[in-house]
């Protein structure tokens, strides 16, 4: 079954069960799903489909990160319910040793040897990392690495 298609069972399951936030989170899913269609004039491959989970997993979070300063629980409680369904599409997040070594691995592939050299080693490795792991902790794990 495609993301697609489980995307509108899974919507149509929770419409069932009367479950508002999963069903909400799932309408939202969909709709990003279909702009990004439009947007595209075509439908989403598979690596699109995860750069746009991840793109929503990373809203969620910082929104969750707002509304803990802010001091609004409830919204808090809202977003990491939304944050729960969206990450269930996502494939399995790699471990920090399996990040680690693919870093390591990328850094000898592109030659990167400082700090300047950050960008041409995330272009190479975030493809091999979408929706498998958080992109802004590579990033400062890249950049310890080449600063080291």
């Amino acid at each position: 079954m495609g993301f697609k298609e489980r995307v509108d069972q899974e919507t149509v399951q929770a419409a069932k069960a009367k479950d508002k936030i999963r069903l909400s989170a799932l309408r939202m899913l969909k709709n990003g799903l279909h702009n990004r269609e439009i947007d595209l004039k075509r439908e989403l491959n598979e690596t699109e489909f995860l750069q746009l989970l991840s793109s929503m997993v990373k809203q969620r979070k910082d929104s969750i990160e707002q509304f803990e300063k802010g001091g609004r629980a409830d919204l808090v409680e809202k977003e990491s319910a939304e944050l729960k369904v969206i990450e269930e599409f996502l494939p399995a997040q790699l471990s920090e040793a399996d990040i680690d070594n693919l870093i390591q691995e990328t850094i000898r592939e592109t030659g990167a040897s400082s700090a300047r050299d950050m960008g041409k080693v995330m272009k190479v490795l975030m493809p091999k990392l979408t929706g498998k792991a958080d992109g802004k902790a590579v990033g400062e794990k890249v950049k310890a690495l080449l600063s080291a």
